[in-house]
């Protein structure tokens, strides 16, 4: 049971957040972290409330958090980060609540919910509050009414909530103000708010996530971004977030993931990496930052992306067009913006040698199927990895407050309580479904790269655009009666018949654990595309496609593992990584290079130099297999690729340094950070 205080029980306070994957490993609870360390560190709140996390990955079953949250000691409140992924579970474990402890108080807070009281707290009765808004210091306004003994249907003085109140009707209190110093907000790392490590002591999710700064200002339809769209850009200060580096560094966390929504925007983001930078040298960590990249593409941006690359830092830059249709790009509110003019930025980066990738939205109002995929091929032209989202109807959006004038009609499903858009103006539902089975193979084989260099020679070498090849597989797979291909109709079905672009990876697990999944891909190559290909390329071309298969990063997970798995691979640790090392048929292992000089434009071609050998796969794929962002780096590499990226990532470091390919390094720099940052937060 919880400890006693003078005063009697101390209260429990139970902190639910769900993440979106089914994935092995969790994801870090950053929005519950920040609203435990506020409480821990608040005097009162300190001694009188226990404030525990319940972090759930999103395969978990109502049963499964019923048992964690209800068995031991009864929680007096519960707060829940809300999406539309996972309300509908929420509500259903605030109705049981209810039922056994009827006096709790039941918080719903998250972009979800926010300004959304009516409809939430009518639908969901057990539910007692909404935030509107951000939640650190508004929740810690709500445990001083509970601990005072107030009523959960009288909290008229707390501002920014909506709430139930005695009388049945619902009660919205005045808005509050932004947080204007963030570093007012307690860390919830260098405070201990959020654990680190899992049993057996390893890293316990699958990236670090932080901020360093909040806010947007722009105002695209579809997005609301937290409720700070169109505002002025907030910051955390640079030592704060030096702090939390070191702290990450330290612990030997290999991949930062930024929640920023225009990062590489200001010169203070240009610092951010430099300490970044330093913090790798210091520990050898971070090695990885992946985060939403400025929309416009300005110099700040740019002398970003040469730090990351002359640093040796690995990144994907995102090219964040949702659209290449000018009438959409006006019911977008991006018409003006510079984001537009982006085959020059893509120029830029591939002078620099760096990875990026493009995103698109499907179901924009003004947007066609056929002008969709003419969208889509002209981007994959340049960028061959493109991830495209259906259009969801986000609560607060612009989009979903002036649905009536672009003749959206959604549906919101049972599994979930996103608005997915069935069809407006310009799209009917027959061209939503027929291009959700497009999407379907767009995201495993573009988008999550089950191939790379394929889709550069196929277009300039056989003319077959990006689209043409997805939609021949498309075509190709209805025909087939085997087993791995009735596997793969199920799940586009399914997809295409829910609207639910999630179901994708379903299908990608199968790509990596099927061993069937080979011989079907060469079926359909030999049979579908081959004969497309003008005869002096075909040879070429195969070699390109061999290649692709060979390198698929490898699914290492004991119950389902790769195929390739059951040959007993050998297991390497290299610099520090552990690669598992798979002897191969001979392969051109020179294609990346081959196929930059496809891309340049040369034409007299030679298949190279053919050399048997071991590829390398990192270890540990089958933890983040859905992240598209993370793929590339499980992807097979030749030692001798797998030695230039170590010279990379090394050649900033200084000789000797603890950072050379391990996490040692010495916590006394760590209790440093964290006192003189927690000094910052207080003042």
């Amino acid at each position: 049971m919880p400890e006693q205080t003078a005063i009697g029980r101390k209260r429990l306070a139970c902190l639910i957040q769900q993440g979106v994957w089914d994935m092995p490993v969790e994801t870090m609870p950053l929005a519950m972290g920040y609203l435990k360390a506020m409480v821990d560190a608040d005097d009162l709140l300190g001694r009188e409330v226990d404030v525990r996390i319940a972090n759930f990955g999103g395969g978990a079953t109502l049963q499964q958090m019923v048992r964690r949250l209800f068995s031991g000691p009864m929680p007096d409140i519960l707060a829940f980060s809300v999406f539309g992924w996972n309300i509908q579970a929420f509500g259903r474990l605030a109705e049981t609540f209810k039922q056994i402890n009827p006096s709790g108080w039941v918080v719903f807070g998250g972009p979800h919910v926010a300004h959304q009281a009516e409809r939430v707290l009518g639908r969901w009765r057990a539910v007692d509050v909404v935030v509107n808004g951000e939640g650190e210091f508004v929740f810690c306004d709500l445990l001083r009414a509970c601990v005072a003994g107030g009523r959960v249907t009288e909290l008229d003085s707390i501002d920014g909530i909506s709430f139930a109140a005695g009388d049945g009707t619902v009660r919205t209190t005045r808005p509050r103000d932004r947080i204007g110093t963030l570093d007012r907000i307690q860390s919830p790392f260098l405070s201990g708010a959020i654990e680190m490590k899992d049993a057996a002591g390893r890293f316990r999710y699958d990236a670090a996530l932080m901020e360093s700064n909040r806010g947007c200002p722009y105002a695209c339809s579809f997005c609301y971004w937290g409720g700070a769209i169109g505002q002025k850009v907030r910051a955390f200060s640079r030592e704060r977030l030096k702090a939390e580096l070191d702290f990450f560094g330290w612990h030997g966390i290999e991949s930062l993931v930024l929640c920023d929504a225009n990062f590489g925007m200001r010169a203070a983001d240009l610092v951010f990496i430099e300490d970044i930078i330093q913090a790798r040298e210091t520990h050898g960590f971070p090695r990885h930052l992946i985060t939403s990249w400025s929309k416009n593409k300005s110099e700040t941006f740019f002398e970003a992306v040469h730090l990351v690359k002359s640093s040796g830092l690995c990144s994907t830059f995102t090219l964040a067009l949702q659209t290449l249709d000018e009438d959409t790009l006006q019911h977008m509110g991006r018409k003006n913006m510079r984001i537009n003019q982006w085959k020059g930025a893509v120029d830029r980066l591939d002078a620099l040698g760096v990875d990026s990738y493009a995103e698109l939205i499907w179901g924009a109002p003004g947007e066609t199927y056929d002008g969709f995929i003419e969208g889509y091929d002209r981007l994959a032209e340049q960028v061959s990895c493109i991830a495209v989202y259906p259009l969801l109807l986000l609560p607060n959006s612009h989009y979903a407050d002036n649905r009536a004038a672009h003749g959206l009609v959604t549906l919101r499903t049972l599994e979930d309580d996103f608005e997915r858009v069935l069809s407006h103006d310009a799209m009917t539902i027959d061209d939503n479904r027929k291009m959700m089975r497009f999407l379907f193979w767009a995201r495993i084989l573009s988008e999550n790269s089950v191939f790379r260099n394929i889709w550069s020679p196929l277009l300039r070498l056989a003319g077959m655009s990006q689209s043409q090849v997805l939609l021949a597989l498309d075509t190709w797979i209805d025909a087939q009666t085997d087993r791995i291909s009735g596997l793969l109709r199920a799940v586009r079905d399914q997809m295409a018949d829910s609207l639910d672009a999630s179901r994708y990876t379903a299908g990608l697990r199968i790509f990596y654990t099927e061993a069937g999944v080979l011989d079907m891909l060469l079926a359909w190559w030999t049979q579908s595309i081959r004969p497309l290909v003008p005869a002096p390329h075909a040879d070429l071309l195969d070699d390109i496609f061999a290649y692709d298969l060979a390198t698929r990063p490898i699914y290492d997970d004991l119950e389902r593992p790769d195929w390739r798995l059951q040959q007993e691979p050998a297991v390497e640790t290299v610099h520090g990584e552990c690669f598992y090392v798979i002897d191969c048929q001979e392969i051109c292992c020179d294609v990346p290079e081959l196929v930059r000089r496809i891309k340049s434009g040369e034409r007299n071609l030679s298949r190279g130099v053919r050399t048997a050998g071991g590829l390398y796969f990192r270890t540990g794929f089958q933890r983040c297999f859905a992240n598209q962002e993370f793929a590339p780096r499980y992807v097979g590499k030749t030692r001798a690729m797998v030695e230039a990226a170590n010279r990379s990532r090394s050649q900033t470091l200084s000789p000797g340094h603890p950072g050379a390919g391990t996490s040692s390094g010495k916590p006394g720099t760590i209790e440093e950070t964290s006192t003189r940052t927690n000094r910052v937060s207080h003042a």
